[in-house]
């Protein structure tokens, strides 16, 4: 495994799914983690999942629907210096419905989360990221790059990602940032179970992806060398469960 020792990294969704498989591997690496997610008890198991790397795991409960949370993120984060080598956005609301049956509520919560609370984050912590020529990936959806009728308003939300994702790029490259979006297909995460129930589909999370497969492919983009730079990656299950 790659050797993420002294790294100062942030990782928003921990408490779950692919956010905590990414916590987890930045941990085992050697990175001082900051593990941010809205269920307590969640982030307890993580912390004693990690017992043996006493430090490395320092949690924040938050919820990033809410400005004065983020802030709090931010200053509790920065407490702790101002060092920041990579930040992964991996925290997401879903909400399910047509373009006719969706309300503009579902699609204000949705961008809240998907999109404003990436924005803010990022924007805080980008001098940091900026000083140590740091890194920066977004956890997003292949919903981003094809919508469906029943996921419209989440998909226009990634989409909003995917677009912020690649005009921050664009502007952070100069400094030495490195920006990757992750498209990540139907992945074994509590979001994936309510999205099948939604769909009247059996929940068979052997033929979806891992969370750890997710973050075995973040790990890898972040250890290339600083000469290159992966911008996007696509990642599917080998197995094809109906309207996958």
């Amino acid at each position: 495994m790659t050797d993420f020792a002294g790294q100062s990294c942030v990782v928003t969704g921990a408490s779950s799914g692919i956010g905590r498989a990414v916590a987890v591997s930045l941990a085992r690496a050697g990175a001082h983690v900051h593990a941010i997610g809205r269920n307590q008890a969640r982030l307890d198991l993580l912390v004693e999942e990690l017992a043996e790397l006493d430090g490395h795991v320092v949690t924040v409960v938050a919820d990033l629907e809410q400005d004065a949370d983020i802030e709090r993120v931010v200053r509790e984060i920065l407490s702790d210096g101002d060092r920041v080598d990579v930040l992964v956005h991996s925290a997401g609301a879903i909400e399910l419905g047509t373009a006719s049956s969706a309300t503009v509520d579902e699609l204000d919560r949705q961008y809240r989360v998907n999109i404003r609370a990436p924005v803010a984050l990022t924007q805080a912590l980008l001098p940091g990221l900026r000083r140590t020529r740091g890194q920066i990936v977004f956890i997003n959806s292949s919903a981003a790059l094809r919508a469906s009728a029943t996921n419209v308003l989440y998909a226009a939300t990634k989409a909003g990602l995917k677009a912020f994702a690649d005009g921050l790029r664009d502007e952070v490259n100069q400094y030495g940032v490195r920006v990757v979006s992750v498209y990540a297909g139907r992945t074994a995460t509590p979001m994936q179970e309510f999205v099948h129930e939604y769909e009247g589909q059996p929940y068979r999370p052997e033929h979806l992806l891992r969370p750890e497969d997710i973050a075995e492919v973040v790990l890898g983009a972040l250890a290339l060398p600083a000469s290159a730079e992966v911008t996007d990656v696509n990642i599917r299950s080998m197995t094809k469960p109906a309207n996958s």
